[in-house]
């Protein structure tokens, strides 16, 4: 195995905890959509032909149940999830328009077992960092960063990302979350909109592009006020141009946060030839990013994320799995199941293409210059008061983290009739089955209520949802969205109840500097407040600044009542296949 990976000199070695759920690569879409799960299990086996798995620990961590899931989801939501099939789903209309299931967030079988495996993978991912059981825990079937309290939206249903923050906040007084997705990590800003013990930090692409949130102006309210950092980015950023303005925020966001956890969401449709992105960042250039930030030597929970372009995908993740342990990948990719997939080169690297980078110097230091602005506003890092750590029966499990082992029924098996109903068509993996005339999908995407171009191809990136965006739509915190904040007590580390308040939106085209900032405040310290929207007082122009951007307030409002947090088992059953 020595050949087919190689140390990294210098590097500290880590304890990594990897997970994976052989069953997540059965769960499909539908025909058409380009979420295929698939791409977690073909980065399985490039991890297991390298010999990863001889450098970590592998788990297959257990399903988060539904109680564990409304410690953000609300009960109806999360309920809804678990009843709904393909095959009772006309019973259900009323709640599928009301929850946001149907089109970017089909119904298909297994749905509710597919959001269990990854929020799963990530709550126990956060729970053995909190516990010191390793140093970097790794998810790639986690990261559906744009599920809402009780919606769905963007292909995610349940936020495992939330509900693994909220597992390293029992245990860490400041979380740092970094997202490198294309798509702005809109539903994990909006949970935690008001709170100073969660800074969310976004690089991605914003403009008439999907959700339509995450506009530099959007820095979070109340006490959460400067601790949501959001950079936009335009189309085909290079490795250079990403680094030059990545590096220097992550390390001064460490230095004014000074988190003692770090989630770093990986979504690889930033990179070059994506099929819903539109970056253009190399493999490497993508890796960077998970390199950089592991330097901090913090506890670190990699999570997966978007992605659409399945041999990327698998390639990109397979590849950070080895810098997490240390390793760096031979760029010859070894025979796998997959292997045909990776022609007609079968090299592991992704690289850059010759796309115009629209980031221009001057726009990114001028970006770059306002965060920086707006990072110093906190003024270091904000002091949480102390309290001893209510005991939890998962502190218990700790001293035998096998003992549910034989509760378990060895002949319970999944039903023939699912199995059969997870069978892939033929072909299922290519990238190109919705492109020309000879398509797999024959149906109209007309019908299915999809933006077509005149080809009759259907078009991504444009009119509702993900798969077709507008930027008269959003969904989000902030000023170009709703708030849904998730309230974090230093005390109980609960979730309190919150009243609920709307104000209707407009859609305004403004320059940066000349317009005051709407947000939602809304109390999170000791008891209830009412939310109601206050602007914040308009910044001075400077005449070196023409940067103009679209700012598109909407529906502000906040969630139903969550319930408090449930403790989080941790299993040790590992898996090497």
């Amino acid at each position: 195995m020595s050949e087919r990976m190689a140390a990294i000199a210098g590097e500290q070695k880590k304890r990594v905890c990897y997970f994976f759920d052989s069953d997540i690569g059965g769960f499909h879409y539908g025909p058409g959509h380009p979420m295929k799960p698939t791409r977690i299990r073909m980065c399985h086996s490039l991890v297991m032909n390298y010999g990863l798995y001889e450098k970590m620990e592998i788990f297959r961590a257990k399903p988060a149940t539904k109680r564990e899931m409304t410690q953000f989801h609300s009960d109806d939501y999360v309920e809804f999830l678990s009843k709904i099939t393909p095959s009772n789903m006309n019973s259900f209309v009323k709640e599928q328009h009301k929850y946001n299931v149907g089109d970017d967030c089909p119904v298909f079988d297994g749905l509710f077992d597919y959001c269990s495996i990854s929020a799963g993978g990530s709550m126990e991912g956060a729970a053995r960092l909190s516990r010191d059981k390793c140093d970097i825990a790794i998810n790639w079937a986690g990261g559906l960063h744009h599920a809402k309290k009780s919606e769905a939206s963007g292909f995610c249903y349940v936020n495992d990302i939330v509900l693994g923050i909220l597992e390293l906040l029992r245990y860490h007084h400041r979380v740092l979350y970094i997202d490198i997705d294309v798509h702005h990590g809109d539903g994990v800003e909006e949970a935690f909109y008001t709170t100073d013990r969660v800074m969310t930090v976004s690089f991605h692409k914003y403009g008439e592009y999907f959700p339509g949130t995450g506009e530099l102006r959007d820095v979070g309210v109340m006490k959460g006020k400067y601790y949501a950092l959001n950079f936009p980015l335009r189309d085909g950023i290079s490795d250079e141009n990403y680094k030059s303005v990545f590096e220097p925020v992550i390390r001064q966001v460490m230095q004014s946060y000074d988190p003692s956890a770090i989630v770093l969401q990986c979504g690889t449709d930033s990179l070059s030839g994506d099929k819903l992105g539109c970056l253009n960042l190399s493999m490497r250039g993508h890796a960077d990013c998970v390199r950089f930030v592991k330097s901090f030597n913090k506890p670190l929970l990699l999570l997966g994320g978007g992605g659409y372009t399945m041999r990327n995908v698998s390639r990109a993740w397979a590849f950070e799995t080895g810098l997490a342990a240390g390793f760096e990948l031979a760029p010859d990719i070894p025979v796998n199941e997959y292997y045909e997939y990776f022609g007609p080169d079968y090299r592991l690297d992704v690289k850059s293409s010759n796309v115009d980078d629209m980031n221009t110097p001057a726009y990114l230091e001028r970006v770059k210059r306002i965060v920086m602005e707006n990072l110093r506003q906190i003024g270091g890092p904000p002091s949480v008061q102390m309290q001893d750590r209510p005991t939890m029966p998962i502190d218990a499990l700790m001293d035998d983290l096998n003992q549910d082992e034989d509760e378990e029924d060895p002949n319970e098996r999944l039903p023939q009739r699912l199995l059969d109903s997870r069978i892939r068509p033929d072909g299922d993996y290519s990238d190109s089955e919705d492109e020309g005339d000879g398509r797999r999908d024959h149906r109209s995407h007309r019908e299915r209520g999809h933006s077509s171009d005149s080809d009759g191809k259907l078009k991504f990136g444009m009119g509702i949802g993900i798969l077709a965006s507008s930027s008269g739509i959003t969904h989000g915190a902030g000023p170009s969205g709703h708030t849904t904040a998730v309230r974090v007590l230093p005390s109980s580390l609960a979730i309190d109840d919150e009243e609920s308040t709307e104000t209707p939106g407009e859609t305004l085209e403004m320059e940066l500097e000349e317009t005051p900032s709407l947000g939602h405040e809304n109390g999170i310290a000791n008891g209830k407040s009412n939310a109601t929207p206050s602007p914040s007082p308009p910044k001075e122009r400077e005449e070196e600044d023409e940067m103009v951007l679209d700012n598109t307030p909407g529906d502000v409002t906040e969630p139903p009542a969550s319930r408090p947090f449930s403790p989080r088992p941790v299993s040790d059953d590992t898996s090497t296949s």
